[in-house]
């Protein structure tokens, strides 16, 4: 019985990240065809169809902050493509009772469910956010978990602060 619970469990795991990867970069690869400048799912003015590389600006004109849902961004935003900067834009702390915001990257889907911060890299301190922002390039076509970690990841563990993209190769022309 037991392990047929932990069978059933780790299907549902990867079956919601396979989920999530897909949704994260949802609009790709809609055209029919072959893709080209022409016949580019998001018209001519797609950034991809004559740029390297593009930066996104984490959440838009939110920044990031909490009470965001930054996996509803990503879904909306992508699909990102390895050479892409992630710009994470925040506020400094202060002593007027504003809430700190730092960025880790987290090692695997296990540690960004859990928001399990104990093996997870911390990327960005509280103060780079401000001004232009801490970047990140997405230099692999690999999976990345982002996360604040600040006040014990509390800010990642209420589902908001905390999104995963999955970097495409780009396609040439």
């Amino acid at each position: 019985m037991a392990l047929a619970n932990a069978q059933s469990f780790l299907f549902l795991v990867v079956f919601s990240f396979m989920f999530v990867l897909s949704m994260a970069n949802f609009n790709y690869g809609r055209g029919q065809g072959k893709l080209n400048k022409t016949n580019c799912p998001y018209g001519n003015n797609h950034p991809n169809a004559t740029q390297t590389s593009n930066k996104f600006n984490v959440g838009g004109s939110e920044n990031w902050r909490y009470g965001f849902d930054y996996m509803d961004w990503a879904r909306k935003s992508g699909p990102f493509f390895v050479n892409d900067t992630l710009v994470f834009k925040y506020d400094a702390p202060n002593a007027n009772g504003g809430f700190p915001h730092s960025v880790y990257l987290l090692p695997n889907y296990w540690s960004f469910i859990k928001c399990d911060l104990r093996r997870a890299k911390r990327i960005a301190n509280p103060n780079q956010g401000v001004g232009e922002g801490f970047e990140f390039v997405l230099k692999k076509s690999q999976p990345y978990f982002f996360a604040c970690g600040e006040h014990g990841g509390i800010h990642c563990n209420n589902g908001t602060m905390k999104f995963v993209v999955m970097p495409l190769k780009r396609w040439t022309f």
